[in-house]
């Protein structure tokens, strides 16, 4: 079954809106990726400062291949897009961490 990657992003209030235009301008980045199944950002609503980053793949390998690949582009997540003069802009999080788990079971809607 697929692997799910959590990275959860600890975002200051005044740096959500420039988050979500980085990952708003990298739109298509990951679907082209072999064995990506999913993305979604997901923006906190009440209690804290932490957006997740929801991701879905066949295997772990795969996972593995994407992230390989991102590190040698230097494209390295949503804080390292080249700014002018090539610079890259200071991330919009203070704080990451990436949790991982398998999917043991699933459902869809019926019908």
């Amino acid at each position: 079954m697929s692997v799910v990657k959590i990275n959860v992003l600890t975002v200051p209030a005044e740096q959500r809106e420039v988050l979500e235009q980085r990952f708003a301008a990298r739109a298509g980045a990951v679907e082209g990726s072999d064995g990506f199944e999913w993305f979604e950002l997901l923006r906190p609503v009440e209690g804290t400062d932490q957006y997740l980053v929801y991701t879905r793949w066949r295997s772990e390998e795969d996972f593995a291949a994407w992230m390989e690949s991102t590190m040698k582009a230097g494209q390295g997540g949503q804080g390292s897009h080249g700014g002018e003069g090539g610079e890259r802009p200071k991330p919009a999080s203070t704080g990451a961490t990436l949790w991982s788990f398998e999917v043991v079971q699933q459902a869809s809607p019926k019908g």
